[in-house]
């Protein structure tokens, strides 16, 4: 049996696999079917300390892998599709059939960023499609940008893009934003962003440049065909956390996210970290920070066992 078993190698996964290693409680690490999480798909990321020109996430969550490797962190390249959590040991069953045994488990699976279904989306996904302004909009200033959605989501992603961008335009398919009153008020009242009602996007434009050039739009009321001349694309339609192989074992909310004090679920001995609890930040540094706090919390659930 495994004292601490975690699931996900983002940063919330792989910052606590560092910690729990450390304190020679020897983790093992389910990678998933995306190991080192959304961050893998981000080109340049400038805001996480430490790196004063920037560095590309694959280099970031690979170098943290080696981090938690060199303190005898073990790997396994599978996903978790079942947990059974209501008794003890708590079980993990993956994807190649084999069940894991744990004291403990840290649930750092992540939340998706939810992506138009469209071929041009995923070609140009780092290549001028992002689901994170916070993440990526510094590389947008004074250019064009475009947020598809109407909630809060793209509300505030627009708002943020407005800081630096030229012009931000809010692609929603209805005539009415869904965001809260406060949101749709400070939207419709910032000169940067104009709304382009009724209208879905029916085909990202790259022109050849194998990066985003502008978009097709479809007006759904009237069928009418139109392009906008964009630099950058950037997904508001919301986050789907990972968390299809804990329904029924750990408490979630309405959306789905665990709910956690702390890191603390409402199962001794389970914990979570990371976007797969975080409705409000998502953000590699806080994931981190959560991840350490996971293990902390870990440790001292098994030390008190001893």
């Amino acid at each position: 049996m495994e004292k601490v078993v975690i699931v996900g190698t983002g940063p919330a996964g792989l910052t606590a696999a560092i910690y729990a290693a450390r304190a020679d409680f020897n983790p093992v690490v389910i990678e998933g079917m995306q190991p080192g999480g959304q961050l893998t798909t981000t080109t340049d990321i400038e805001n996480y300390p430490g790196f004063v020109d920037g560095i590309d996430g694959f280099t970031l969550m690979q170098t943290m892998k080696d981090q938690a490797v060199r303190f005898n962190t073990k790997f396994i390249m599978d996903e978790v599709v079942s947990t059974d959590f209501s008794g003890r040991p708590l079980k993990l069953t993956l994807g190649g059939g084999d069940v894991i045994e744990a004291e403990t488990v840290i649930i750092a699976t992540g939340a998706s960023a939810i992506y138009l279904d469209m071929e041009s989306v995923r070609e140009l996904t780092g290549r001028g499609v992002s689901a994170c302004a916070t993440c990526d909009g510094a590389f947008y200033r004074d250019v064009p940008v475009a947020v598809v959605g109407g909630g809060d989501t793209a509300a505030e992603e627009a708002l943020f893009l407005a800081r630096m961008s030229s012009k931000v335009y809010m692609i929603h398919r209805r005539d009415k934003l869904r965001a809260s009153q406060i949101m749709a008020d400070r939207v419709l009242a910032n000169e940067k962003i104009e709304v382009v009602w009724d209208s879905v996007i029916d085909e990202v434009l790259d022109v050849d440049k194998n990066e985003v050039t502008g978009l097709r739009l479809k007006n759904v009321k009237t069928g009418e065909i139109s392009e906008l001349a964009v630099t950058g694309l950037f997904m508001g339609i919301g986050h789907h956390p990972n968390t299809d192989a804990f329904a029924g074992q750990v408490e979630l909310d309405e959306q789905g996210f665990i709910v956690a004090s702390n890191t603390k679920t409402n199962v001794a001995g389970v914990f979570a970290a990371g976007d797969v609890q975080d409705h409000t930040y998502k953000q590699a540094i806080t994931a981190a920070g959560t991840g350490c706090m996971a293990a902390l919390e870990a440790i001292g659930y098994l030390e008190s066992l001893d």
